[in-house]
């Protein structure tokens, strides 16, 4: 899966050009280095709850000009420059999807990705 795939099959639904005015995406990468020391990151633990990040995305998807939103998270041992967590929101206009991409990312991250980092 990549993020180009996951805007093509928002592209590719019923109502697209109708309802849509931007499509924002997000790519977050293992970064080789820890956010609490920045000491070496050789690898990290994910740990996706596909539950939760489709009962988020449900809920989400119900807010105001949002028209669809796709999530796909990676689970297993990466290593840093490796794909983690592709988000993609469609919506009528900026304000709308640009709040909810930011929500989306916030909560994702908070309650539905696990991480731990194995360190050099």
């Amino acid at each position: 899966m990549d993020i180009a795939s996951l805007i093509s099959e928002i592209k590719a639904m019923d109502g697209f050009s109708d309802n849509v005015g931007m499509v924002l995406a997000h790519n977050g990468v293992v970064r080789s280095w820890s956010r609490n020391d920045r000491s070496t990151v050789t690898s990290v633990n994910v740990t996706p709850d596909y539950d939760t990040m489709e009962a988020i995305r449900q809920d989400m998807e119900t807010r105001p000009g949002i028209f669809a939103i796709k999530i796909h998270a990676v689970a297993g041992e990466l290593v840093p420059g490796d794909d983690l967590l592709f988000l993609v929101v469609a919506g009528d206009i900026r304000e709308n999807v640009i709040a909810t991409l930011t929500d989306l990312l916030n909560t994702v991250k908070a309650k539905a990705v696990f991480k731990q980092e194995i360190l050099a």
